[in-house]
């Protein structure tokens, strides 16, 4: 299945501000950020990660509001370009950093906005996981709540039945619970699925760092999460190539903090 999920969604005219410029570090300025950003992780207790399309575009899917991207191109009259599907998609080296950071310890709870599912195909932990926007390769029982993880995209969007009914048996082995099955990837009016979004809470409150990875933090609630951690006290870390409403809530460094 094309990667342009988001032709399936309904017409939505507030996408949020697209094709802003991107912003490169020099590599003085980008080695000293990365030696700070890893003393903050050695540091924490409670790390939360929060991602965002921008991760996967080395994957070969688009984001939504770059300067390639597809409501970006959407806006201009242009049709975006897709490398890949869903299915040949594979993790990139964030997904697998993520992943590395899990197992060494350092990465507690990881919040996605994305629903390629490229996260769970990485072997990162469910139990670990908050998608907030579905994936495309889940679909949940409507009756029991079992989710399912194909090896295929479910093919519909928006909550709807998937066709396939669920074979979860119930106690004493009776019968089936024959549920039906839906995708659990969400419309713009659709609401964030309360175990995901409580649990993503729950671990946003708890953190003393915060790093957001390649989202602007446009859409809400997803997008305010990371300022749960600040007012906490935690420390708020924004990865991404264009600026996002939350940067001013970063204080700048001192002249003497990367030397």
């Amino acid at each position: 299945m094309s990667v342009n999920y988001a032709a399936g969604l309904s017409p939505y005219a507030d996408k949020g501000v697209c094709g802003l410029p991107e912003v490169f570090d020099g590599p003085e300025e980008l080695k000293a950020k990365v030696e700070t950003v890893a003393q903050l992780i050695k540091e924490s207790q409670y790390m939360v990660v929060h991602s965002g399309a921008g991760i996967s575009t080395a994957a070969g899917i688009p984001d939504f509001r770059g300067p390639k991207g597809v409501w970006t191109l959407e806006e201009k009259g242009e049709s975006p370009h897709f490398e890949t599907t869903f299915e040949d998609a594979r993790p990139s080296l964030t997904h697998l950093a993520l992943l590395g950071l899990q197992r060494a310890g350092y990465l507690k709870y990881l919040i996605s906005q994305n629903v390629d599912g490229l996260h769970v195909r990485s072997g990162f932990p469910r139990d670990m996981l908050s998608e907030l926007h579905g994936n495309m390769f889940v679909e949940e029982c409507e009756k029991c709540g079992r989710q399912y993880v194909r090896e295929k995209v479910i093919g519909v969007m928006g909550l709807k039945p998937t066709g396939r009914y669920c074979e979860v048996v119930r106690s004493r082995g009776l019968r089936a619970c024959r549920g039906k099955l839906i995708s659990t990837i969400l419309d713009w009016e659709d609401p964030l699925p309360d175990r995901d979004l409580n649990k993503a809470e729950d671990a946003s409150r708890r953190a003393d760092l915060a790093l957001t990875l390649g989202t602007s933090l446009q859409i809400k609630p997803s997008g305010d999460l990371p300022l749960l951690t600040k007012r906490k006290g935690g420390k708020l870390v924004i990865v991404n190539l264009q600026p996002t409403k939350h940067v001013r809530l970063i204080p700048a460094p001192p002249a003497d903090a990367y030397t």
